[in-house]
């Protein structure tokens, strides 16, 4: 079993960043694809960033460019996010699971195994 716990986000005016962190314990050495999620209110969850296990990188075309995912040896995942837009505004949350390479859909929250609680993310124009 894998808990993440996600931490960092904030209110922060248009064009600002914050850093987002995701903290995993329990079984988390096998843990291979991780990614961040968005969801807006009203809208459908959506995919931002995925990094697997070799540390290759995707990212959606609306944050490519001013987001940036990454991860450490203990298994935690970090999102920077800069210049960031109103339309940034949502709940983001960590995702993680045992396969080695991510899903072929950025989308596909259901493919992870383990997601967490979220931290909001609140950018005012």
């Amino acid at each position: 079993q894998v808990q993440l716990a996600e931490s960092g986000g904030g209110s922060v005016q248009a064009g600002g960043s914050l850093r987002l962190s995701c903290v995993g314990s329990g079984y988390i050495y096998t843990i291979g694809c991780m990614g961040w999620f968005r969801q807006a209110p009203d809208k459908e969850r959506e995919g931002v960033a995925h990094i697997d296990g070799a540390g290759t990188t995707r990212y959606a075309d609306s944050v490519k460019g001013r987001f940036i995912i990454s991860r450490d040896n203990a298994k935690n995942l970090y999102l920077q996010l800069n210049s960031l837009k109103s339309e940034d505004t949502a709940m983001y949350y960590c995702a993680a699971d045992y396969a080695f390479e991510c899903p072929g859909g950025l989308d596909h929250s259901a493919a992870f195994r383990y997601m967490g609680q979220g931290t909001q993310v609140t950018v005012s124009s």
